[in-house]
C-alpha cells in the first residue's frame, strides 16, 4: 500500500481532502474480508505508511516494511518473501488493496480454484488489469501488476481463472465509477462510513 498522501490520485477530484481517508478505508475493508476468508493462513500488508500500518495491524494483518522502493511488484515480492518465511508450506496470493466490496465466500472460491495451478490470476472487472495473483508453495512468485497486467500475467504463463459469481474479487477501485460500482455491490463498514460522510449512499455492507 502506498503512503496515504500519494494514494488514489485519480479519485482526488471526487473525494477532495478525504482521498487519504478513502484509500485507508478501502484497504481496511479488504484486509477485514481477507482475514475472514476460510483457508487463509495469514494476511500480510506491505506499507511504509505508519497510519495505514497501525490500522491494518488492528485488523489482523502482519505489516511488512522495508520495501525496496522500486514499485508495486517489487513491494509484492518483498512481502511474499516474508510470507514464505512464516508460512513456508502455504501458497502465496497477492491481492489488490482496494477491494472494498470483497466477500470472504467469493475470495474462498477464487483461492480454491487457484490452488489447482502452479500460478494463476484473476482479471479485474474491466478485463485489462489484475486483482489477484497466486502461486503454489515453492513456485516462483513473479507478479506483474499495473497497466495491462492481465495480458502480461497470461503471457508469463499464469493461468487465468474463469469464474462466475466473484464480482467482489474483481471490483478494485481506481475511479469514481469504480467506487459507485463497489457501492452497488455493497462495501464494508470502513468504506460505507466514508461514503456516507461524503453523501454517497452505499448499498449493503
Amino acid at each position: 500500500m502506498k503512503r496515504l498522501a500519494a494514494a488514489k490520485s485519480r479519485l482526488a477530484e471526487f473525494v477532495g481532502a478525504r482521498r487519504a481517508d478513502l484509500a485507508l478505508a478501502l484497504a481496511c475493508d479488504t484486509v477485514r474480508a481477507v482475514a475472514a476468508t476460510p483457508g487463509v493462513a495469514a494476511v500480510f500488508a506491505v506499507t511504509e505508511d505508519a497510519t495505514a500500518a497501525a490500522a491494518l495491524e488492528r485488523l489482523g494483518a502482519h505489516v511488512v516494511t522495508g520495501e525496496p522502493g522500486t514499485g508495486l511488484n517489487a513491494a509484492l515480492r518483498h512481502g511474499a518473501a516474508r510470507a514464505r518465511q512464516l508460512c513456508p508450506d502455504a501458497g502465496v496470493c497477492a491481492l489488490s488493496a482496494d477491494l472494498p466490496a470483497l466477500r470472504p465466500a467469493e475470495l474462498a472460491r477464487v483461492l480454491a480454484a487457484a490452488a489447482a495451478y502452479p500460478c494463476a490470476f484473476l482479471a479485474d472487472a474491466h478485463g485489462v488489469g489484475t486483482t489477484l495473483y497466486s502461486t503454489a508453495p515453492r513456485e516462483v512468485f513473479a507478479p506483474s501488476f499495473e497497466g495491462r497486467s492481465r495480458l502480461r500475467h497470461r503471457e508469463g504463463g499464469a493461468v487465468e481463472l474463469d469464474l462466475e459469481g466473484v464480482a467482489t474479487v474483481r471490483c478494485d477501485v481506481d475511479t469514481p465509477d469504480d467506487l459507485r460500482t463497489a457501492a452497488l455491490l455493497g462495501v464494508g463498514p470502513h468504506t460505507a462510513a466514508l461514503l456516507d460522510a461524503l453523501g454517497v449512499a452505499p448499498v449493503g455492507g
